[in-house]
Formats: structure tokens, C-alpha cells, sequence
């Protein structure tokens, strides 16, 4: 999950660009304005709300109690972009008569699930980064999988946070099928894939992508893992019967709570969008959720030096992960 993209909006499978504003217009039509000609109330165009700094800071600290997400006053005309035309379509005029809705209207919470979605860009894809992946596969899982045979317990549990549309847990279901191959039928395997965005839930549970969330995907895995169905392809059931979505927020500490434990944690390119109390706040739900000797995944651009001493690093060629002690 990426949060306020400079370029990209939507997840693998959705694509877009955040036009310029000009003067507050929408629709990045202002372009062909030229100042002191036609006004664009002549042309028919709306405007959207300015926010002014004290709406803003109301504003943002309240997404930020709700959800963690922390946007920098240098961010401010992103947000005003993109809830404006929000604004807009509730007919409401200014970004306090939206602050007082968010607070008061009946379809409050149902609103939260609006500004998920404005306010956080979803950019992934199916095997992203894969020489981290190379190492999950190669080490930390065939040694995880053979220390829970050792014990007689053939099981093992994994937590995505932060899953997006689903290609990341996907990919971890796929490698799990090819690491134990027709031996998986004995073993109870549970990928817990968790999201703040519903919208983003539901594109995972339907597994389908087009060719671009594939764009990293070996063509051989492919083949052998996905369907090709009218609007892309579609994982297959084995895959899917792996992987359970479902909300979690990582500021509410009930939420993460509610997690199954896990031997294994995924929260790739999140945190690094968190301010450093959230930040802590998310490493503690990470570490409280694994088992001992689990082992925790981020971004490669993701770390938690001086945040947390909790995990011992393990650093590996091109990657690093963490792990809790036994």
C-alpha cells in the first residue's frame, strides 16, 4: 500500500494519474484556460473547495486517529484534490460542513471507507521484489516448514498486512504449492490477508487481475496458478482456499489483536508511510502476533532500526528480515 502517490493511483490492477489543479478546478481541464478569456463558470466546470490550515490539521488528525495514516502539511493540496470532489457530490460547501460530517451523519463509517480510498494509492503486483521472495522461499519458509514437521505440527500460519488487492498473499499461497508440492494436502496451511480498505478486500477475494498485476509473474507460474477468464486471469481455487481477507487497522491494537498468530509476518511498503509512534505501534502488533523464532517481512526500503529492539536482524544478500527469538 502506498499512501498519497506523486503518479500512480489504484491498485495492480487500476491505473491512473493525479492531474494538476489549477485554481481549484477538477477534472485537469484547466490547461486550456487562459487567464483574463472565459471564467470556468462560463464553460460549465466545477470548483472545488480550498481547505484552509486549520481545516486541514482537523481534518488530518482525525483520518490519522482512525486509521494511522499521517499526511504532512506538504500534502495538503493532495488532499484537497482529492476529497473536493467528494465534497462535491454530498453537496457540501466547505471542508469543515465535511469535518462535521464525518463526525455526526449517520453514514459516518461508511464515509471512512470513502477516504480509504482517496487517500491511499495501491501499487503492487504478484512476486514484487523478488529476490526478498527468493529468500522467503528458499530459507525462512523450508526452514520454517521443517522445524514445524520436526515438532510433529504441520502447520503453518501467515499474516499480510497491508495486502492490498491481494497479490502479495496470493504469491505466498503460490509459493507454498510450489515449495510442498502434492505433500500440502496434509498440511493445515492459513494465510490471514488483511486490508484497511474494503474496496481493496473485495478486488482480492474475486482474484482477478489483468496482465499488468502479472507483469513480474514467471509465465510458467502463470499457467499453472491462474485461469484465463474474460477479464484477465483468475487464481485458481487451490491458491485462493489458502488465503483468508479480511479489515484490520493497525492503529487499533483490538484489531491486530483479533489476528490468528503467525510464524511468518508480511507488511511490506506500509510503514514507511507511518509517522514513528505508528510506526511502533505496528512493529509491537507484528511482534506481539508472532510465534517465537518468527520471522518479519518489510519493504526494502522499510526498516525499524531505532524503533524497536524487539527483533534481531537477519540480514540477507539484497534483502533483510527480522526475526523474534525463541
Amino acid at each position: 500500500m502506498s499512501l498519497f502517490s506523486s503518479s500512480k493511483l489504484g491498485s495492480g490492477n487500476r491505473t491512473g494519474t493525479l492531474a494538476g489543479s489549477s485554481a481549484g478546478v477538477t477534472g485537469g481541464l484547466a490547461s486550456g484556460i487562459t487567464a483574463g478569456r472565459l471564467p470556468t463558470s462560463q464553460l460549465g466546470l466545477r470548483k472545488t473547495a480550498k481547505i484552509s490550515d486549520a481545516e486541514f490539521e482537523k481534518l488530518a488528525d482525525f483520518i490519522y486517529s482512525k486509521t494511522g495514516i499521517s499526511i504532512s502539511i506538504k500534502r495538503k493540496y493532495l488532499l484537497e484534490n482529492r476529497l473536493g470532489t467528494r465534497l462535491n457530490e454530498l453537496g457540501l460547501k466547505t471542508f469543515k460542513e465535511y469535518y462535521d460530517y464525518l463526525q455526526l451523519d449517520k453514514n459516518r463509517a461508511q464515509e471512512m471507507e470513502v477516504i480509504c480510498e482517496k487517500v491511499t494509492t495501491n501499487e503492487t503486483s504478484f512476486y514484487r521484489d523478488v529476490r526478498q521472495l527468493g529468500i522467503f522461499q528458499n530459507e525462512i519458509l523450508k526452514e520454517a516448514l521443517k522445524k514445524q514437521e520436526d515438532l510433529g505440527h504441520k502447520e503453518l500460519f501467515i499474516w499480510s498486512a497491508g495486502c492490498s488487492s491481494g497479490e502479495e498473499p496470493y504469491t505466498l499461497a503460490i509459493m507454498l504449492h510450489e515449495t510442498l508440492g502434492m505433500s500440502i494436502i496434509g498440511w493445515n496451511i492459513r494465510i490471514t490477508a488483511n486490508d484497511l480498505s474494503p474496496a481493496m478486500l473485495r478486488l482480492a477475494r474475486a482474484g482477478v487481475y489483468t496482465d499488468y498485476a502479472l507483469r513480474t509473474t514467471p509465465k510458467g507460474i502463470i499457467a499453472k496458478y491462474f485461469d484465463k477468464v474474460d477479464a484477465g486471469y483468475k487464481v485458481k481455487p487451490r491458491v485462493q482456499k489458502l488465503v483468508q481477507f479480511g479489515p484490520v487497522n493497525l492503529s487499533d491494537p483490538a484489531s491486530t489483536r483479533r489476528v490468528p498468530r503467525s510464524h511468518i509476518v508480511f507488511c511490506r511498503n506500509v510503514i514507511i508511510y507511518f509517522d514513528d509512534a505508528m510506526k511502533k505501534k505496528a512493529i509491537t502488533a507484528f511482534y506481539d502476533n508472532l510465534l517465537p523464532g518468527g520471522h518479519l517481512f518489510l519493504g526494502h526500503s522499510e526498516s525499524i532500526h531505532k524503533l524497536s529492539t524487539a527483533f534481531r536482524p537477519v540480514p540477507k544478500p539484497g534483502a533483510i528480515c527480522y526475526k523474534k527469538e525463541e
